[in-house]
């Protein structure tokens, strides 16, 4: 999550594959949730490890209605993507690694979750000063259709529409 990963050099030589998630990527899932850099720019409260296992257990890889899967660089676990369903709306939330940030892993990565996730429309809701999330979902075709509160924080609430690509 670079500044600006709309204006990142991809590398294309960087080999970003996805794949189903493993329980064993859980770890590095964790390591990546407590990134302190990370916390700060999606302002997201980090589970401690037995409450983490069990929601990526029972309410992500436990529930028949999320696509997840886990970002591969090469042959390492460098984050995930997951879609789920919040009422009557599909949501997308991705997490990557910092080692992973501003080399094009998240627009490969996205690119090739969203030609898998065929649910339109697709929304989103990055912390608002999140700007390396939000450029990203905005390069990918979403647009902004408004904010959300959650407590103190102000989301931007970003919308996919139209015809899978």
């Amino acid at each position: 999550m670079s500044d600006d990963p709309s204006t990142d050099s991809i590398d294309h030589d960087v080999d970003v594959r996805l794949r189903e998630v493993l329980d064993a990527d859980l770890e590095a899932f964790l390591a990546y949730e407590h990134d302190p850099e990370a916390l700060r720019r999606s302002r997201f409260t980090p589970r401690p490890r037995d409450t983490f296992m069990k929601h990526w257990r029972t309410s992500v890889l436990g529930d028949e209605t999320c696509l997840v899967r886990t970002v591969l660089v090469g042959d390492d676990v460098a984050g995930s993507v997951v879609s789920w369903w919040d009422g009557e709306r599909r949501f997308l939330g991705y997490w990557l690694g910092r080692p992973y940030w501003g080399r094009g892993v998240g627009t490969k990565a996205l690119a090739l979750f969203l030609d898998t996730e065929r649910i339109r429309p697709l929304y989103a809701d990055p912390f608002h000063a999140n700007t390396a999330s939000v450029r990203l979902l905005e390069h990918h075709g979403f647009q902004r259709a408004g904010t959300v509160r959650r407590g103190d924080d102000e989301h931007v609430l970003l919308v996919l529409s139209g015809p899978p690509r």
